[in-house]
Order: C-alpha cells, then structure tokens, then sequence
C-alpha cells in the first residue's frame, strides 16, 4: 500500500508541473542555504581541527591579558624570559618558547605596508624546538630556503608577497626589502598557510630581530608550552598558572596573562562558530517557512480539486487513516523533492565559495565539507517539513463524508 501511495502522489504532483516547481521553490532555496552554510561551517571547523592536529593537542599557549587578538598587538601586560624560564619548570613540560612578534613597516617598489615581523628559530636548543615544530614541521618553504644561523640581513617572507601583488609587483627571490629602514635579502617564501593574516607574516633571525627591535630584548608576545606526553596538558596549564601568579605576584583572579589548551581554544571555537551557524540558519528558516505555507497552500488546493475524488475513494472502502496517509505522502514528496534540489544548489554554492576564496582570497578558511549526516539529514528534514506543512489539510480531507465530497462541484 505505501508503494501505491507513493506512486499516487507523485503521480499527482506531476500532473500540475508549474505548481509543484512554484510550491517547492520556497523549500530549496531554505534548504541551499542552510547545506551551504552547514558545509562551510563543517569545513571551517574541520580545518581548525586538522591544524591544532598538526600543531598537537599537548601545546599549551600563553598570551599576556588584553592580547587575544593577532600577535603584536600592544598591550602593557608583557612576557619575558623570566616568564619562559620559570614555564620551563614546570613539573610536565617538555618543551617551551617565546615569540617575539612585533609590527615592521616593509618597503619595496617604494611601496609601504605594514605587517607582523616573527622572530624564526635558526638552532637546535630546547628552547626553539617547539617553534621548529610549528614552522617548519607543518608549514615549510614553497620556493627559496630556510633563513640560517648568521643571516642577519635575510628574510623569508609568507605566500602573500610572492604572488598577491602587494607592491603592485610581487616580490621576487633575492630582491631587497626595507624592514624598519633596515635592507634585507628575501631567500624564501612560505608556502600557503591558509590565513591571510598569517600569509603576510615576514620571518627574520632572533638577532636581526632584536636589532630592529632592542626595546623588547627578551619581551614576548606569546609563550608556547608543549606538555609531556604522560601528562594531562589541563592539568599542565593549571600548574603554569599557579607557577606564574606566584612569580608575577599576583593574586588568584587578578591574573595579567591567559593561558589556554589547544583543547580549551577548539571548545571555545566552536561555541562561537555555533551560535553563529545557528544564527544563520535561523535567517535561512524563513525560506523554509515561507516554503511550507506554500505547501500547505497548494495541498489545501489539491483537497478542493479532487473533493469528488475522495468520495469515491470512500466510498469503495478507504478509511480516514489512508486519506490522511495518501495526502501526508504526497506533501512529504514535494517537501523532500525541494529539499534534494535545495541540497544539489547548496553545494555547489559552497563548492564556488571555497573556489573564490582558494583562487581569489588565497585562503584555505573557507573549505566545503559535506558530511553523510548533513545530506541525510536535509533530506529528512524536507520531507518532514513537507509532511507536517500538509497535515492540516491532510485532516482535513480524511474528515470528509463520502456523500458530501461526491455531490461537490
């Protein structure tokens, strides 16, 4: 019987092509938006993942308070080696490092910008490991090499400055750059991190650093911790904090730095991306409501134009239950045949997205990801949509008596 009912309706909704493609419309363009902001999120919140994988979960960062933003910022709350080497002591720490990240000012084709200069690790010691991990491990040189011990006037410069055009020309291997009034050598470029922020960074010796910057000899914007593998890095981080707020002289509560777990930062990160999706979809909810009174609409329309249909119906045995089914299912294919095209625009608005924002914005941010749930899930969601658009008339139509419904005109 449920074959039959299926094959009815849908028999029914291609008899009247230009109202049941009206009828749907509402329902596939809610239903693209919500896989195509979905998708992007899922994609979004899959690369963020996929880094701190790379990175590891074991880093613990520290930041002064006040500086969450991108690194450089100013701020009067600062890091210093006395900082790093009591970090270092903590009892579960493998590795840590300072990051001396300032703002420079670079000059090239007599054109200035400003950027993030980063202090890169150039030895083997303990104390740069961490850094050699996450630079050179996860992101290494696309073209040229790597700046070396004594490179004092050598620079490798992000993705962005090799083919974006920031000098309204782009910066070529061995061309020379002006750093704060300083000339350097450019020997290489990273490779595509995905940022645009991070694209743009410029990496420099500790000692050229220093030079540029002799203020802040010892000063760092970030502290990177790597928790041993025996440990838990939350209960590594809590011993920082109580190891910090001691030789700060701070009291509990009053604390002028933060510290967070790769962990701690992804929770974070997903809270926020999920109240914005939530908000976004939300929006999108209105096509979807504009769609399921379209739909109610059109059954309500069906109902008067086969009112004698349902009375013979009826009158050769059908109960109230398989009316109420017949119509249900009907409704149902509309909402699912909406959304199964909603779910073919979603994607591909997402796929055209990600390819605007790969070629033109150079970012790997913004990737489509379509997870199985997320398909069926649509799906199932549009059709339910459907079907409850369609029960009031659906009832309404199993109420009918068969006398009435044949004498209708």
């Amino acid at each position: 019987m449920l074959t039959d009912y299926f094959r009815y309706g849908i028999q029914n909704l291609t008899k009247r092509k230009m109202r049941s493609w009206l009828t749907m419309l509402g329902i596939f363009i809610g239903i693209a938006a919500v896989v195509a902001l979905v998708s992007l999120g899922q994609g979004l919140q899959k690369y963020i993942n996929d880094e701190f994988e790379k990175m590891g979960r074991d880093m613990i960062l520290i930041q002064p308070k006040g500086e969450l933003g991108a690194p450089g910022t100013t701020t009067p709350v600062q890091l210093t080696k006395e900082d790093l080497d009591e970090v270092l002591k903590v009892k579960g720490i493998d590795r840590a490092a300072g990051v001396p990240v300032g703002t420079i000012e670079i000059e090239f084709n007599d054109v200035k910008r400003y950027a993030f200069a980063l202090a890169m690790p150039v030895d083997d010691s303990k104390e740069y490991s961490v850094l050699e991990l996450m630079f050179i491990q996860n992101y290494g040189i696309e073209l040229g090499k790597e700046i070396e011990d004594g490179d004092a006037r050598k620079a490798n410069l992000g993705h962005y400055y090799l083919n974006r055009n920031l000098f309204e020309k782009n910066v070529q291997l061995g061309n020379k750059v002006t750093l704060n009034g300083e000339v350097f050598e450019v020997v290489g470029f990273y490779e595509v991190i995905g940022n645009p922020s991070d694209d743009q960074n410029i990496y420099i010796t500790r000692d050229a650093y220093y030079e540029l910057f002799p203020e802040k000899k010892d000063v760092y914007n970030i502290i990177y911790a790597k928790a041993a593998l025996s440990e838990e890095p939350s209960q590594v981080a809590d011993r920082i904090e109580r190891v910090l707020r001691k030789s700060r002289n701070l009291e509990e509560g009053k604390e002028d730095f933060t510290i967070q777990t790769a962990d701690s930062f992804l929770e974070a990160f997903n809270v926020i991306l999920g109240v914005v999706q939530a908000v976004l979809i939300g929006i999108a909810a209105i096509s979807l409501f504009v769609g399921a009174v379209g739909i109610m609409n059109t059954m309500y329309t069906a109902i008067l134009e086969r009112t004698k249909e349902i009375g013979v119906m009826k009158a050769i045995g059908a109960r109230n239950n398989d009316i109420l089914l017949l119509f249900l299912i009907e409704s149902g294919i509309l909402g699912f045949v909406g959304g199964g095209i909603g779910v073919l625009i979603g994607m591909g608005f997402a796929k055209l997205v990600e390819i605007i924002a790969t070629l033109v914005l150079q970012t790997a941010l913004l990737k489509a990801y379509f997870p199985w749930y997320l398909i069926i899930g649509a799906l199932m969601f549009s059709f339910l949509v459907g079907a409850a658009s369609g029960l009031l008339p659906a009832w309404q139509a199993s109420q009918l008596k068969p006398v009435d419904a044949l004498r209708y005109e």
